[in-house]
């Protein structure tokens, strides 16, 4: 991703007459411009883990919400299957609009710019304003919102029926570990996700008002890669915040150090 987006800056500032420029000729230069140059790898990822982040959020919604139905209903292939389309909807997602609206016109890649009318503009933007940034911060508020009402209604249903003092408080306090938990990860996820994705958002909203602007400024960049950060950064939010990833980690990370360890000792 880092080195498409410097690809993309290098290619950019110096200009086609440049001896670092890329030569885009024939075929080669074509799919060159739309996978590289135009960052096509890097938005089918992006999208990818986008999608997948969404996925994991209604996994975890149904688990706490509708245990039963899912621990009947929801098998190990459809976990796999989940996996798979997510990267499946990122490149579904970004193709069509990639060849639409790319193209190498004398030698310059022009990517994600060749709208046919303001309509189109209007209309492509406002679609992946709507689909990447809207419809996930709504899932993230409400599957969320929906786990933390569950948790808090099986404390009170736990210290109704709790008769020893000693449960009790074991009971209280594990629910409040749990509700801090998913309280943390909710904030971290969806706040992390909603600022860091919110730059690259209100470009759009420029580029859709203004068809002299591209994507080629220092905003751009900014924005992309506060986007950057955050798809780098969200693997370790979950490893250091969240209790089960955090355990199936700490279960790895023994046995690892075991197995290396033993060859030496047999010797």
């Amino acid at each position: 991703m880092y080195f498409s987006c410097v690809a993309l800056y290098l290619y950019s500032c110096c200009g086609k007459q440049s001896p670092l420029s890329l030569p885009l000729v024939g075929a080669s230069g074509y799919w060159l411009c739309l996978t590289l140059i135009g960052d096509g790898f890097v938005w089918w990822g992006l999208s990818g883990s986008v999608v997948n982040l969404a996925i994991i959020t209604i996994d975890r919604y149904l688990k706490v919400v509708h245990h039963t139905w899912s621990k009947k209903r929801i098998h190990s292939w459809m976990i796999h299957a989940a996996m798979a389309f997510a990267w499946f909807a990122g490149i579904v997602t970004n193709t069509p609009t990639l060849f639409e609206l790319s193209a190498v016109i004398d030698g310059v890649c022009y990517s994600w710019v060749l709208y046919k009318s303001i309509v189109d503009r209007i209309f492509t933007i406002l679609w992946y304003i709507v689909f990447f940034y809207v419809i996930i911060l709504i899932t993230f508020a409400y599957c969320y919102g929906r786990i933390l009402a569950v948790i808090r209604h099986q404390a009170k249903v736990m210290a109704s029926h709790s008769t020893s003092g000693s449960s009790t408080t074991q009971s209280q306090t594990q629910s409040h570990k749990i509700q801090t938990n998913v309280i943390k990860t909710m904030i971290l996820v969806s706040a992390f996700y909603a600022m860091s994705w919110l730059p690259v958002n209100v470009y759009y909203v420029f580029v859709m008002m203004d068809p002299n602007l591209t994507y080629l400024s220092n905003f751009w960049y900014a924005s992309i890669f506060v986007a950057f950060l955050y798809t780098t950064a969200n693997p370790f939010i979950y490893a250091t915040k969240f209790d089960p990833v955090r355990r199936v980690l700490r279960d790895i990370l023994p046995s690892m150090k075991t197995s290396t360890v033993q060859p030496d000792h047999i010797s």
